[in-house]
């Protein structure tokens, strides 16, 4: 008998997992946007709408014998999916990538790749007739943002604000890094106010034009005619029900074992933003849980019983300021300047890598 998975979100973890499966299960990929959002691009996207045709990737290339379901699931128990249309996918395993919710523009909530990309414009109208950006958040989406604007228009002043002491919050990053992209900042006159919030937020939508001044906590004014809110993470865990509300933190992440199963749910896997595992979210994290369930899926239906364990990898990261800055870090070659992090990342944002992913490439 065919066994069926279900891989419940088609962003970086479950597209990974979807494509992994697909040699041996009948794989329902549950996706309700259109297309496979690039979300490590869309802040270059933002500054460069010329990118578009490198954000949105078509899905109908990456399963061989699997189907993608355009459908969102409201309701997920340990016997199958309920979509919002009623429709059900019943599945022998369950895989949960829903990923999570971020302000705009790091993220989009449009599910057409046509809306998602005008709301894109809009903003990159509006931001390009800026004179002075407001940034609420020194975390790597308001650094990244910051160095794609100053790159675009060196002009354009940036202010960042941040409640932290220092950039990054609280991630276990050195020193060495933060003091390279503190200084990577200045350069491009990026204005830093850490340990301080603003007594109010900036009136009016992130992302529309219009002048305003609003002052910090600790007195300082600023006067800007944009904004953005570059925190405030939120995972997309909206379906899960009496069945696996029992797993959810109060965060509202889903606590997994180390095989990266669902407590008391011996089917039902979680992978990538929507997990309670303490480390950076970021893609390749959830690319690498992706490879783990598929093998211990892969595993399960073959009537083994030994799964592997998922060990989080150590802090790292790789940080664009534009295309040709930012730092970027890992234990084993320490910290690494701008023109490593532009090779590495800041340069084509690995386009490339999805594009092999998707099945694109040829």
């Amino acid at each position: 008998m065919s066994t069926t998975v279900a891989v419940v979100g088609g962003g970086y973890g479950g597209v990974t997992a979807a494509k992994a499966l697909d040699e041996f299960a009948d794989v329902v990929l549950i996706e309700p946007r259109d297309a496979f959002v690039h979300n490590v691009a869309i802040l270059r996207h933002l500054v460069d709408p010329g990118w578009s045709g490198r954000l949105f990737f078509p899905y109908d290339r990456l399963l061989a014998r699997g189907k993608v379901i355009h459908d969102r699931a409201v309701a997920v128990d340990a016997t199958g999916v309920t979509l919002g249309s009623g429709d059900r996918v019943p599945a022998d395993y369950i895989v949960l990538a829903t990923g999570s919710r971020y302000p705009f523009p790091a993220k989009v909530e449009e599910t057409k790749s046509a809306e998602a990309a005008e709301a894109l414009r809009d903003a990159h109208g509006a931001l390009s007739c800026a004179t002075q950006v407001l940034l609420l958040g020194a975390g790597p989406v308001g650094l990244e943002l910051a160095g794609e604007i100053k790159a675009a228009w060196p002009d354009t002043g940036v202010t960042i604000v941040d409640p932290a002491p220092d950039i990054l919050g609280a991630t276990a990053l050195p020193d060495e890094l933060r003091a390279e992209v503190r200084r990577q900042l200045a350069e491009l006159g990026v204005e830093l106010l850490l340990g301080t919030s603003l007594a109010a937020d900036p009136p009016g939508e992130p992302g529309r034009t219009g002048e305003f001044t609003v002052t910090t906590e600790s007195g300082t004014e600023i006067a800007a005619d944009i904004w953005f809110r570059c925190y405030g993470v939120v995972p997309a865990t909206d379906y899960a029900g009496d069945g696996l509300s029992a797993a959810l933190d109060e965060k509202g992440a889903l606590r997994v074992d180390a095989d990266l199963r669902i407590p008391g749910h011996a089917r039902v896997f979680a992978i990538g933003d929507v997990t309670a595992i303490p480390e950076a979210k970021m893609a390749k994290a959830a690319e690498q849980q992706a490879a783990v369930v598929a093998a211990n899926i892969r595993t399960l239906i073959e009537g083994g019983t030994e799964l592997a364990a998922y060990s989080p990898a150590s802090p790292g990261i790789a940080l664009p300021l534009g295309p040709q800055g930012g730092a970027s870090y890992n234990e084993t070659v320490g910290v690494l300047g701008a023109e490593q992090t532009s090779k590495i990342k800041g340069t084509s944002l690995r386009v490339e890598s999805y594009l092999e992913l998707l099945n694109l490439d040829r």
